[in-house]
């Protein structure tokens, strides 16, 4: 179930490099052929990019596209790269999804609490904002539970050999 939840979002947030791409052609468009240009569209381009980022890291976790510095893995057996993987999980991962969490708790609810909108005059109205940097509680909050799914699957591995 939780596989199937980061694969669902993460190609859900693939379709935003689609729209990044067309929304970075029509301010190119604005600019230089009607010498124009929108700053809260400008934003969005950055925003998206963030949020494909943000949100496509589990979903990148869950498909074992992430970057992994590969000595030994790829030589070992099944078992062993589900200790790897279990001890990375423990040690690295939720560790550091939960001290991103807790940091970007306050960063977001400031947020939130303040209105936010963008500092450019022109630039992204409250609530985007916010709802934009909720997505660094999404995150850490995707990542830990595609790391549990990792962690569930290594454990049913080592069980298995």
């Amino acid at each position: 179930m939780l596989d199937r939840l980061s694969e669902q979002i993460g190609k859900a947030s693939a379709w935003l490099t689609l729209a990044m791409v067309l929304v970075t052609f029509v301010v190119v468009v604005m600019r230089y052929v009607f010498d124009a240009g929108l700053i809260w569209l400008q934003e969005s381009v950055v925003w998206m990019h963030a949020v494909v980022f943000m949100v496509g890291a589990a979903y990148t976790l869950q498909q074992e596209e992430h970057v992994r510095v590969d000595i030994f893995y790829h030589r070992m057996s099944a078992r062993r790269r589900a200790w790897v993987d279990c001890l990375g999980v423990l040690v690295f991962l939720l560790p550091m999804c939960l001290l991103l969490g807790i940091k970007a708790w306050d960063f977001v609810a400031v947020s939130w609490k303040m209105q936010e909108a963008s500092r450019e005059s022109g630039g992204l109205p409250y609530p985007l904002v916010p709802m934009l940097k909720s997505a660094l509680l999404l995150m850490p909050l995707m990542l830990g539970l595609q790391g549990i799914a990792l962690l569930l699957r290594s454990i049913s591995t080592i069980r298995a050999h």
